[in-house]
């Protein structure tokens, strides 16, 4: 069930899940002037902190692990760095130059994020941290941590007399 409702962007978060450090952020959909107005108005600086905060990850467990993707277009593996803190935290960040530019090039717009983005998660009990596996491909990172077995409880039959 949604503590948020639909109309404040249809996430489905709940603020009694140990998991999710994510937050609600308001200005999700909120249109920066640059894709409204010529870039070029803008100084070089405002372009360069343009926070590439939007990075959106998904999280699914499956029986043998839990799974993170996220969509990293145009970035390499040197520029993404994935990292478990001791409190069981996973931490996926990295950064996007801005396009150089060049005094003969007249932009109209800029609409592509560039900057540096931080998303972390609370790992569960279960997670093996010792085993995580990362890979990247067509810009789309995958994380992988596995799940540890859980230990079935041993049935003993025992056998009636009389």
């Amino acid at each position: 069930m949604s503590l948020i409702p639909s109309w404040f962007g249809g996430r489905r978060s709940n603020v009694f899940d140990p998991f999710s450090l994510d937050l609600w952020d308001p200005f999700k959909d909120f249109t920066l002037p640059s894709s409204s107005l010529v870039a070029s108005n803008f100084p070089q600086t405002f372009r360069e902190n343009t926070a590439f905060v939007n990075t959106r990850i998904d999280w699914k467990e499956t029986p043998e692990a839990h799974v993170f993707k996220a969509d990293l277009p145009g970035l390499k593996k040197e520029e993404v760095k994935v990292e478990i803190e001791d409190d069981r935290v996973i931490q996926i960040s990295g950064e996007r130059n801005v396009e150089k530019e060049d005094k003969n090039d007249t932009w109209h717009r800029v609409e592509r994020s560039s900057g540096k983005f931080m998303r972390r998660f609370r790992l569960p009990e279960n997670a093996r941290l010792d085993q995580v596996k990362a890979s990247m491909e067509n810009g789309v990172l995958t994380v992988s941590v596995p799940k540890v077995e859980e230990k079935k409880p041993e049935v003993k039959a025992i056998e009636i007399s009389g």
